[in-house]
């Protein structure tokens, strides 16, 4: 029996934990082509407020969007590097990338958990 190479099983089954959920894809495709605020989210979607604030912290602490503060208000947007890594998850699973490859997800990048990770603020 061959051994499996090692992976991050528990951090990658959270991925996709946060990914397989009709709310949370709706909020992200609002939110793919650029950063939306909270209200226009709302807007978008249609997902009243407390519902939404609830997804958008799943979606926070599994690093799947990026946030901004301008005053009161904050700004959602994809975190286009978490979602290859999902992505190239996925093509993994699917045998479509060969081991080793390069766009396997990228372990410079440091992994954030808990309350430090759920309160990153991008103030870029």
């Amino acid at each position: 029996m061959s051994s499996l190479p090692e992976r991050d099983f528990d951090g990658s089954a959270e991925l996709l934990r946060a990914l397989a959920h009709a709310v949370r894809l709706q909020i992200l495709c609002a939110i793919k082509e650029q950063e939306q605020s909270v209200g226009e989210i709302e807007e978008i979607t249609g997902i009243a407020q407390p519902g939404l604030s609830q997804q958008l912290g799943i979606l926070r602490k599994a690093d799947l969007v990026r946030t901004r503060r301008d005053g009161k208000q904050i700004f959602y947007k994809v975190d286009r590097e978490k979602m290859l890594a999902a992505s190239n998850l996925i093509n993994a699973l699917a045998g479509t990338l060969e081991t080793g490859h390069p766009a396997e997800q990228d372990s410079s990048r440091p992994r954030s958990s808990g309350a430090a990770g759920f309160a990153r603020i991008d103030r870029s």
